[in-house]
């Protein structure tokens, strides 16, 4: 009979082995051969190689067992992790010596100061416009709380205090080191873009056009409610046709996971089945507008005998496998020259005595082909639809919320009249048109 500790010990291993992808050495019986490999192929040799691009990943999983970041019920830390979290970086240069950095974060979000000193510090380090940067969370809950504020006298007998202020300094460090990395890999490239579709995300608000008497007035998800099942993907590939990197995207939150372990969730999972079998390739996720969105099914016993982290597995291949099709059909040639404009602009709360919060919105493009909109804060998919449709042209239009700034829930003024958790704010009605004022102001000024 084994002693306890021993037997522990084997269910702890056996456990994280079946989180290991096991590498099949031969196709299961039934199943089509692989192909042997052979030398790379470009998928669009007819698009120039008039870009040059670079990536680099740091793992930014702390060594410590942190308080979460996501979910307000939680009282007490992290318990161990299931999956690294990264910080990513794809540099871009155009033929004019333009550069574009956008970076990716598994974490909850970005706090404006995180972004401000990021970009201040890229900028006198490595020339790098702050218009030019994109710092953009993938918003998992299984990630760590940060704090940016500095610790108060009381602040420093609080050691999970101490270990977030002494974490987010260190992240900081290292988001600023990996941007260099990135710039320092820039190799000639070729771009292209596309996009799939991805069916798990559904918004998570009630159907506030039924009416009170309806049995299903005051439940939620909404199957008939507005998402955003699009998933973007630009592909990256040196002049030979190896894929060197991929950016893809997402509206949804990342909430499969209700554990205490540090996870990417479904979007750390998505990046990690992208690189596996593919040596030095970096896959990097940039969440969309996802603040009235969740992952369906979601958590533990959902459906019978499939726990919350399969469900986030599941969902990862899901994503994963809707950007390998975006990746690999009817390319779409990425050319011309980066132009990007950044400002932060005035969000009034409905009560005056609150002070209003800058909210940042950019707009980036990529030559006549590709227009990047990234907006602040956990935005409702309301404002991907509605530029999709208002910018339509000949370049592609990703929108991108969680972007340079965490303030919490950033409503349409639809969301906010029907009221709910994501209009819990308190924005005054002008929310909306202040930002998509903006975001049109913006977009023309680089049409001129």
């Amino acid at each position: 009979m084994f002693p306890k500790t021993l037997f522990a010990i084997v269910s702890v291993v056996s456990s994280l082995a079946a989180l290991v992808p096991v590498t099949r050495a031969e196709a299961p019986a039934g199943a089509t051969p692989l192909t042997k490999p052979g030398p790379p192929k470009s998928i669009a040799p007819q698009v120039p190689v008039v870009w040059k691009a670079g990536a680099a990943s740091v793992v930014v999983t702390p060594e410590k067992l942190l308080s979460m970041s996501g979910y307000s019920s939680r009282k007490t830390p992290a318990v161990g992790k299931v999956q690294e979290l990264f910080a990513k970086a794809l540099a871009l240069e155009d033929e004019a010596g333009g550069r574009l950095v956008f970076v990716t974060l598994d974490l909850i979000g970005v706090p404006q100061t995180l972004r401000r000193t990021i970009a201040a510090r890229a900028e006198a380090e490595y020339k790098l416009p702050q218009a030019n940067l994109v710092l953009n969370a993938s918003h998992t809950h299984s990630g760590p709380s940060m704090r940016t504020s500095p610790l108060t006298e009381k602040d420093q007998e609080n050691p999970l205090a101490r270990d977030a202020f002494e974490y987010t300094v260190k992240l900081t460090d290292d988001i600023v080191a990996v941007i260099g990395k990135a710039i320092s890999e820039l190799q000639p490239a070729r771009l292209t873009w596309n996009k799939a579709r991805c069916g798990f995300a559904m918004n998570r608000r009630r159907d506030y056009t039924l009416p009170p008497e309806h049995p299903n007035a005051n439940k939620a998800p909404n199957p008939d409610g507005p998402v955003d099942h699009e998933v973007p993907a630009l592909r990256v590939e040196a002049p030979d046709g190896t894929l060197r990197a991929t950016l893809f995207g997402y509206a949804c939150h990342n909430t499969s996971l209700g554990f205490f372990n540090y996870c990417g969730d479904y979007a750390g999972f998505a990046q990690q089945y992208l690189q596996e079998n593919r040596p030095g390739f970096t896959a990097l996720f940039l969440m969309g507008c996802g603040g009235d969105q969740n992952p369906y099914p979601r958590r533990s016993d959902v459906v019978p005998g499939i726990t919350d982290l399969e469900l986030a597995q599941q969902h990862g291949r899901a994503l994963a496998n809707a950007a390998e099709m975006a990746l690999s059909v009817n390319p779409r040639s990425v050319t011309g020259h980066i132009r990007a404009a950044y400002e932060e602009i005035t969000l009034d709360y409905a009560k005056p005595e609150r002070a209003p919060h800058q909210y940042p919105v950019q707009v980036i493009k990529l030559g006549k082909d590709l227009t990047f909109v990234t907006l602040g804060s956990e935005v409702v998919v309301d404002y991907s639809l509605r530029f999709k449709r208002e910018l339509a042209g000949t370049a592609g239009i990703w929108v991108a919320g969680y972007s340079n700034d965490y303030t919490g829930y950033i409503p349409s003024l639809r969301v906010l009249k029907e009221g709910g958790y994501e209009a819990a704010a308190g924005w005054a009605d002008s929310v909306e048109d202040r930002i998509a004022t903006k975001v049109h102001e913006l977009h023309a000024r680089l049409s001129e």
